[in-house]
């Protein structure tokens, strides 16, 4: 009996993050995946049921192919950059060099973290400036001249400029999370190699990749997640231009919903974009449990 108390009173407290999360996350999936069936506008008092006419549009719809393509592209940079170069710093800020001022650089590499995005963007829309930005202005004083461009007006490397904004900023978070991973490896496998004679990168390659591979695979699902939901920064940059250069599936279904008039159709990509995060993150589950298994 007091045991079913301590259950009940348990799920008690677990009643209004149930209520919120049905509320805010459940209940509008569900809707979600109604509209996408229907075809209807902002002002429409009456949907209209269209079967997988939505879902058929998506095969032919170029801007998707386009979207998924820049999403992609997004996606492998950013492993490369955040999680790639987040793994490298956290191993130099571990290191015994580092020990006495760890505390300040975790700090100035943290503070972009703490950013938002937007005022980031507006910032980058004055570096890419063609006539006064920053960017032009150095080529120009350390005599590249010829190199200086209209950085988001070339559909060539627009996408990347939009890409290269946002990856300074997270290097901070993704720091720190292999920053914890690292100081649960044991001091004896580090003491051991440095007996055997293993230099530091022997002793990044041989200790400190394997024993954060499940950190490995959180922080590199995260940032995949991360770029196929990506939205501010190509809608804040260049609104998906120059034609559909920077075009990633999130802006096209805002464009879609609300300057098209396609709620139907948008509600379809908006599920599109669920589906592959949601393969995403189950994929990093699945692979996060293998490993505890393996662990134990």
């Amino acid at each position: 009996m007091l045991n079913r108390k301590r259950n009940f009173s348990a799920f008690l407290f677990c009643v209004p993050a149930l209520v919120i999360l049905a509320v805010f996350v459940y209940l509008p999936l569900i809707e979600n995946i109604i509209f996408s069936f229907q075809s209807f506008t902002l002002s429409s008092r009456t949907r209209t049921f269209v079967g997988l006419a939505n879902y058929k549009n998506l095969f032919t719809d170029p801007i998707i192919a386009q979207s998924l393509i820049n999403n992609v592209l997004y996606a492998v940079i950013s492993i490369v950059m955040q999680v790639g170069f987040g793994l490298v710093l956290a191993a130099v800020l571990e290191d015994i060099v580092f020990r006495k001022t760890e505390s300040f650089f975790r700090t100035i590499f943290f503070i972009p973290t703490l950013l938002s995005m937007t005022v980031v963007c507006l910032l980058f829309e004055f570096v890419y400036n063609p006539q006064m930005g920053l960017l032009n202005s150095f080529l120009e004083l350390i005599g590249l001249e010829e190199a200086a461009q209209i950085w988001l007006g070339n559909s060539d490397l627009a996408m990347m400029c939009v890409i290269m904004v946002s990856q300074w900023q997270s290097y901070g978070y993704i720091t720190m999370l292999f920053i914890v991973a690292i100081q649960k490896i044991p001091s004896d496998l580090y003491e051991a190699a440095i007996v055997d004679g293993a230099g530091k990168i022997r002793r990044f390659i041989s200790i400190t990749c394997p024993m954060v591979r499940q950190m490995f695979f959180v922080t590199m699902v995260t940032t995949v997640v991360g770029a196929f939901t990506v939205f501010n920064e190509p809608y804040i940059l260049t609104g998906g231009g120059p034609g559909t250069a920077t075009m990633v599936l999130s802006l096209h279904m805002y464009q879609t919903g609300f300057v098209k008039n396609q709620m139907g159709y948008a509600s379809t990509i908006a599920m599109l974009i669920f589906i592959i995060t949601a393969a995403l993150s189950s994929i990093q589950f699945f692979s996060f449990g293998k490993e505890k298994e393996g662990d134990r």
